[in-house]
């Protein structure tokens, strides 16, 4: 019997075809990269990546990745955690999945003492600004690549 309400998983081998299965609208495609892509990085950065399945009942509703305390410049000046990526099915959207997502990586930095979650996305059309924006972040002036750069506070 199944868990009500949304859950975060950790990826195993009995839930990874189920993560891989995890697919943006066709129109949101260009703003985040793929789960598999997710993945991979997590893989190679087993010590910062935090990556989760979003499962509700017994549906794969959405995949998360934190960022634990990496190096932002990639120079020792400033570690940073955050949202890496959210994937809501195309289907599930709408249904407080994100949000649910962002609180449960919020309560994971706020456990591990992080003052503040960061998050990027692509600005324009179809982009998540204003979800984000709804949730609390506030762009901080910087930008990452051509992402720009929010930010909640946790305290």
């Amino acid at each position: 019997m199944s868990t009500p309400g949304p859950r975060l998983e950790e990826i195993t081998p009995a839930n990874l075809d189920a993560a891989l299965g995890i697919g943006v609208r066709p129109d949101q495609e260009h703003l985040v990269a793929p789960v598999v892509k997710s993945l991979a990085e997590a893989y190679v950065h087993p010590r910062t990546a935090w990556p989760r399945l979003i499962v509700d009942g017994d549906r794969p509703v959405g995949f998360l990745m934190a960022c634990l305390d990496i190096d932002w410049y990639e120079d020792g000046s400033a570690f940073r955690s955050g949202l890496w990526r959210l994937n809501i099915a195309a289907g599930e959207q709408g249904r407080g999945y994100g949000r649910f997502a962002v609180e449960s990586v919020a309560a994971e930095l706020r456990r591990r003492g992080t003052k503040r979650l960061y998050v990027t996305w692509h600005p324009g059309p179809n982009g998540p600004e204003g979800f984000y924006a709804g949730l609390g972040f506030r762009p901080n002036g910087e930008t990452s690549g051509d992402e720009t750069v929010g930010v909640l506070d946790l305290s």
